[in-house]
């Protein structure tokens, strides 16, 4: 008989030993060492049930049970129950935790550096366009060697065109000025306004006294031809269009932002991009526009920056790294490390006065740079465990403590 206890006892001890060694801390506070009856009475200490603390929740009411895991079961005693007067949580001996090497951070209120880097590709400034139409109908008799693709100046001639009702609303506002009658000359010429003649050509044609029904079209804005429909001998229609010219002054980036990341980008943010084609070089600009569908192969937001494009050197097409550098406000801070999370909630261990430990529940937000924001359940200058506490919450779990709940409540 006593050679079956001792066999027990030396098969318990063992377990324990190789627990311990393999990094499971189960021993954690005073639990021990005795794994029958005999030796509970002889040690003064009651043990409530055995059970196996890779499962918890299975007990056991004699020592020789195997879990369903098939591993040996150890005892729960009673006197491991936290006193009446005591803090919420588990007490954990100076040996056990150098052996676990728990290791314990301070929730401190910083700045969370947030720098989301993406891709984007170089495009067109679709806001700066304009559209050259003919303001008459005429012929085409001349197109200055323009084709599509070519990067034209402000004011850059594109086409002449003969416009013959230009030319007779000239003579009835010459025919005007020489019935010396302010008020009809006047309305004349408001007349060629409205048909789309420059003060400068309606002031040539007051001073030479000649009709001119050619016209030279020119580009309103420096930029790329887009498009050129001119050509010579080619009849218009009046508001049919020449060409369309897109400037080049500035150029959007559209970076491709997870959509989970999405809510770190505003409108306004700065913006850092780099290029392949000029390395070493850093190009800034700002958000001007999220826009508000999401791509259902990538995944990704379509973020739209301007950024200033500088002797037309940013080429629609051209891949870009663009770094979203994010706010800089402040938050609550610990390490990502203390955080654990359970699906079902997000913890952190709580090292108290007196080597106690507690889990409590908190509400997670931004991540970066190994830090995680706590938006609550947690205040500035409370302590965390951050290496370890796995084996605190199982060891938690298994003495029934309880989280403090999100709302700080004790």
């Amino acid at each position: 008989m006593m050679n079956a206890k001792n066999t027990a006892r030396w098969g318990v001890g063992a377990l324990t030993i190789a627990l311990v060694a393999g990094g499971g801390g189960y021993w954690l506070g005073q639990r021990g060492g005795p794994a029958s009856e005999a030796e509970s009475t002889q040690s003064g200490r009651k043990i409530l049930y055995w059970y196996d603390p890779m499962v918890p929740a299975e007990h056991y009411d004699n020592p020789n049970s195997l879990s369903s895991m098939g591993m040996k079961t150890i005892p729960k005693y009673a006197d491991e129950a936290p006193a009446a007067n005591a803090a919420p949580g588990i007490s954990i001996d100076p040996t056990a935790r150098q052996n676990l090497g728990l290791r314990v951070a301070t929730a401190e209120i910083g700045s969370l550096p947030s720098t989301l880097t993406v891709t984007g590709t170089i495009d067109f400034n679709q806001r700066n366009v304009a559209i050259v139409q003919a303001r008459s109908g005429g012929f085409v008799t001349r197109v200055y060697g323009r084709a599509p693709g070519d990067v034209i100046g402000a004011g850059a001639p594109i086409t002449d065109l003969q416009l013959p009702e230009w030319g007779g609303a000239q003579g009835e506002f010459l025919a005007v000025k020489r019935l010396n009658k302010p008020e009809l000359a006047a309305a004349a010429r408001q007349r060629l306004r409205l048909m789309g003649m420059s003060d400068g050509l309606i002031s040539q044609v007051e001073r030479t006294g000649r009709t001119s029904g050619t016209v030279t079209i020119t580009s309103p804005i420096s930029g790329v031809i887009q498009t050129l429909d001119a050509r010579v001998g080619v009849t218009l229609a009046q508001g049919q269009t020449l060409a369309q010219v897109t400037g080049i002054g500035t150029v959007w980036l559209n970076a491709a932002v997870p959509e989970a990341q999405g809510w770190t980008v505003r409108i306004g943010q700065s913006v850092n991009a780099t290029l392949a084609a000029f390395p070493g070089e850093t190009f800034t600009g700002r958000v001007i526009a999220i826009l508000p569908t999401t791509q259902p192969e990538s995944r990704t937001l379509t973020v739209r920056i301007e950024l200033a494009n500088r002797r037309g050197r940013l080429r629609p097409g051209m891949f870009a790294s663009v770094a979203l550098g994010g706010d800089q406000k402040q938050a609550l801070l610990i390490p990502s490390e203390a955080v654990i999370r359970t699906g079902a909630r997000t913890l952190v261990m709580l090292a108290l006065d007196s080597g106690r430990y507690r889990p409590a529940e908190v509400r997670a937000g931004r991540e970066g740079g190994g830090k995680t924001e706590i938006l609550q359940g947690l205040s500035a200058g409370e302590k965390v465990v951050a290496s370890g506490q796995f084996l605190l919450d199982s060891e938690a779990s298994l003495t029934g403590i309880a989280a403090r709940p999100l709302e700080g409540g004790k």
